[in-house]
This record gives structure tokens, sequence and C-alpha cells, in this order.
């Protein structure tokens, strides 16, 4: 049983390990608080359909983080401007301040193209409306947006 649960914790290590890369933190817990944040932000913006494709292809802690406190009956927020996105992002990382909602989206995007299949980054930004897209497109340098953002 110690060896599931040693694996399960060791598919989701790269996740935190990267998104501590992309914050430029060495502190894990920091980093696992912002991830968190960030995928509730994104998973109250989106479909039923699109959670349920987006956390297919997420290891068991991190998709158990994603649903963690979801409502369904309530969503998808109808979130069009940057601003408010943000805000819910922020709420979402309280009571921590140490990292600008921004950083925490750009860099949850940054992980989750590392992860994730370029289609399906596709089929999450296609649903964001444009001033979202274009805050998490601006964290990516030339080459690392995927093929099917392009």
């Amino acid at each position: 049983m110690k060896d599931e649960f040693d694996r399960i914790n060791q598919q989701a290590m790269p996740w935190v390990t990267d998104m501590m890369t992309e914050l430029r933190t060495s502190n894990a817990q920091h980093a696992l608080h912002a991830l968190r944040a960030g995928l509730h932000g994104l998973r109250d913006r989106l479909s039923v359909n699109e959670i349920a494709q987006l956390s297919a292809q997420m290891p068991l802690l991190i998709r158990g983080m994603f649903f963690e406190g979801w409502h369904p009956s309530d969503k998808p927020l109808h979130i069009r401007h940057k601003a408010e996105f943000l805000a819910l992002v922020r709420g979402y990382y309280a009571p921590r301040t140490d990292v600008a909602a921004g950083d925490i989206v750009t860099a949850l995007f940054c992980v989750l193209s590392k992860h994730v299949s370029p289609g399906e980054i596709g089929a999450v930004l296609m649903s964001l409306p444009e001033e979202l897209v274009d805050l998490v497109e601006g964290g990516w340098t030339r080459g690392e947006r995927p093929d099917a953002v392009r």
C-alpha cells in the first residue's frame, strides 16, 4: 500500500517541481498553493466537458486537487475579462500575496504545456476569452507554444 502512495506522489511531483521552476521558488508548498489556485480558477471558467477532458491527463493527486471544492451546478463562470479572472485566481491564492495572479496563470500554462497534449491545451485556450489567451500566451517564449495554438 505504501508503494502505491509513493507512486501516486511521484507522478504529481513533476507538476509541483515545474511550478517551482516557473515561479522561481524553492518552496514546494508555495508552488503547490499557486498550482491549486491557478487550476481552480481555470476549472471554474471551463465547461464541464472541457474539465473532464483536461483532468483525464492529470496525475491522480493533481486531478484530486483540481476537483477539490468544485460545485459544477453554477459553472462555468462567465468571466470574460482578464481582471475578473485574475481576481478569481487571487482569491484562490489568498491569504498568500507573494505571487501575482498573472504570474500564477502564466506559470500554470507553462506547466500544463509540459504535461498535457498540445491538442488539449489548444481546446482549453479556444474556450477562453481573447484577453485570457493573450495573458497566457505572453508567458511562452518562442518555440514553447503548443502547435495547436500557433
